[in-house]
């Protein structure tokens, strides 16, 4: 069973859904001062999960592309950010306090992985790449 009728309109529902993400992320957690009166592990944990998310729909968005090396490529970078994140993260938690250097290092991986930078780039190549075939 098809839900899309073309991988066009896979994309942009793709792209739409990270930027209602998004900006849900910044709006409830990066501006809103609440968040900040949470425990640092909760901090992180919910910071973690909209990472996890973003990194799901896109998963499930270019996967489904006729073009495999997208999904590979969505793999490796998410993957190998949200191994940085983590250990940063646990060791923040776990271990000792992380300086400011390390802490504003890890907040833009996390930024780069949940804006929809990467997935719009991704999805420029591809059209570049396929175009040129043609």
């Amino acid at each position: 069973m098809r839900i899309y009728k073309s991988d066009r309109v896979r994309f942009i529902s793709g792209l739409i859904l990270i930027i209602i993400f998004y900006s849900t992320y910044y709006i409830y957690v990066e501006e809103n001062e609440h968040i900040k009166t949470l425990s640092r592990f909760l901090e992180y944990f919910i910071k973690f999960l909209f990472t996890v998310a973003i990194y799901l729909i896109g998963y499930y968005h270019l996967g489904k592309l006729k073009d495999e090396w997208m999904s590979y490529l969505w793999h490796f970078i998410h993957i190998s950010g949200l191994c940085i994140i983590s250990a940063i993260g646990l060791y923040d938690y776990l271990i000792a306090d992380i300086s400011l250097g390390t802490l504003l290092f890890a907040g833009s991986v996390q930024e780069f992985l949940i804006s929809p930078v990467l997935y719009v780039g991704m999805g420029l190549l591809n059209r570049s790449l396929n175009n040129r075939d043609k």
